[in-house]
């Protein structure tokens, strides 16, 4: 599904390297941690599997193409493949959660068909199909989450990658929303997160990718978030 071979990322503009050697595969299905402190490496990662930024030198694979080599024009259309969640939701303010979704399917050329089966039914899969009509404003944080997790999804990607999703919510929420992470993984959405949310971690038992200094220094299926990874 994703493989990166000696993948190597330097920001030549401020001399920096994110990311040296890199060697990992994920398959189809799987849940990965990719924990490390604050510019370790983990954001590089997820930003090069989605072409926001290209490798140094190395390959990275995806459902069989090498992403590296992808031309700028067909980028939009590589990005299909995968639904993306940000800590800070980045829902649209003036629309309601089925249009915030519905806008999601709107700009890959779904039809109208297509949008009204998929909405009621994406909406369903994260438990907010009855809070359809309301405005982001109206809602809580994981609620609003929620919204954003269903807006990734509509479009049945491939990969979801989520970005520290937990950041802004507390504990019980958190782990809430995570449970519905489960609940899509197990249906076979491959996931990649990053996170430095330990309880989260060493609760769930997923795989964990460990980045430091740009380096994979840790590659462990049921692994922890250990202590001495700043948090």
């Amino acid at each position: 599904m994703i493989e990166f071979v000696n993948v190597r990322k330097e920001f030549e503009d401020v001399g920096v390297v994110a990311l040296e050697n890199a060697n990992f595969k994920i398959e189809n299905g799987e849940f990965v941690f990719l924990v490390g402190s604050s510019g370790a490496g983990k954001t590089t990662i997820t930003k090069l599997i989605m072409r926001e930024t290209n490798v140094t030198s190395g390959e990275i694979f995806l459902d069989g193409i090498d992403v590296t080599k992808v031309p700028t024009k067909e980028i939009p259309y590589l990005r299909r493949k995968m639904g993306v969640v940000f800590q800070d939701f980045r829902l649209l303010e003036d629309r309601t959660v089925y249009e915030n979704v519905e806008f999601a399917m709107r700009i890959v050329g779904a039809s109208k068909k297509e949008i009204r089966k998929r909405v009621p039914e994406v909406l369903n899969e994260v438990g907010l199909n009855y809070k359809a009509k309301m405005l982001p404003r109206q809602l809580s944080g994981g609620e609003q989450q929620r919204v954003a997790l269903a807006r990734a999804l509509a479009n049945r990607p491939l990969i979801l990658i989520a970005d520290e999703p937990t950041g802004n919510l507390n504990p019980k929420t958190a782990m809430e929303i995570m449970e519905v992470f489960d609940e899509i993984n197990k249906m076979g959405t491959t996931i990649i997160m990053a996170t430095h949310a330990k309880d989260i971690v060493d609760t769930m038992k997923k795989r964990v990718i460990e980045v430091q200094d740009g380096q994979i220094v840790r590659d462990q299926v049921g692994g922890e978030y250990h202590e001495n990874i700043e948090i």
